[in-house]
């Protein structure tokens, strides 16, 4: 809704003529991190895990993969770079130099603690459009799923992202924990001028098995956030759809149609892992 960021998936145009589609690869660099989220898959059950990480050499070796594999699919590669937190990597400059290089575009998915300004204009000059930060609730919350201090270093951190001219995204992971500050989270996330806000479901893989949402819980979710999108909807805030279950939410509300002529055999939405999307992991 409203502004269109730059985002992979999408063709785009540049000097004049058309870019080629992207396939997005999102390349977990380490897994070292700040935090212990409730939801956190990494360190489920078990965190006294090895932290496992990629070295120089296995990075350029995937980024040289990508770039073959998208000369292959006629494709643009497009990097979703995270962990862990990505900034935590030793060569983590260096990976993004090879990106520039190489002139691969890509985004940044981490914490806030290790932005600032002159950090945030080191990654918009290599060539960073977006960097998105998490909120998972309101202070308390946010905080007690995932670390104390981090639901103000996240809002402390979004100026500084975009006056770097960088992006600003805001994901928000939804579970029993937090559905009913939804509302909140939105008008915050606007109210601070987050250039995109997009959330999806907690996948009960971590520490907290008793939090999920029936589905009727969750289209109770979804109606409560479309409200508030329509509040915002001129706010510069772009409200990305990204969970499925968007479709048939504005099916039933008789907003979204599936187009004429469609084959019946045909999945018309669903994840794109494989289409135009891989995860990439530490090893």
């Amino acid at each position: 809704m409203n502004k269109q960021p730059r985002d992979a998936g999408a063709s785009s145009a540049s000097n004049g003529e058309q870019m080629k589609d992207m396939f997005a690869f999102q390349i977990h660099i380490t897994e070292e991190c700040d935090q212990r989220c409730e939801h956190c898959y990494i360190f489920a059950e078990n965190n006294d895990v090895e932290i496992r990480r990629m070295s120089l050499d296995q990075m350029t070796a995937v980024v040289n993969n990508c770039m073959e594999t998208c000369r292959k699919l006629d494709r643009e590669p497009y990097f979703y770079i995270t962990g862990g937190d990505p900034i935590l990597h030793k060569d983590f400059w260096k990976f993004l130099e090879i990106l520039s290089e190489n002139r691969i575009r890509f985004s940044i998915m981490g914490n806030p603690f290790h932005l600032n300004g002159e950090v945030c204009k080191r990654l918009s000059n290599l060539g960073c459009e977006k960097y998105q930060l998490s909120i998972d609730g309101m202070r308390d919350t946010h905080d007690a799923i995932r670390k104390k201090g981090s639901f103000d270093a996240t809002l402390e951190k979004i100026k500084d992202i975009r006056s770097a001219g960088m992006d600003c995204a805001i994901m928000t992971t939804v579970s029993g924990l937090n559905a009913d500050e939804m509302p909140d989270i939105i008008d915050t996330v606007v109210e601070n001028h987050v250039d995109i806000f997009a959330f999806s479901r907690y996948c009960p893989t971590g520490n907290e098995k008793s939090v999920g949402l029936t589905p009727e819980e969750y289209r109770e979710v979804l109606d409560a956030c479309w409200k508030r999108f329509e509040v915002h909807k001129n706010s510069g805030t772009w409200f990305n759809l990204k969970d499925h279950l968007w479709k048939l939410y504005l099916f039933e509300r008789g907003m979204f149609s599936i187009p004429d002529g469609l084959e019946e055999d045909v999945i018309y939405d669903g994840c794109n892992c494989g289409n135009n999307h891989l995860t990439i992991l530490p090893d």
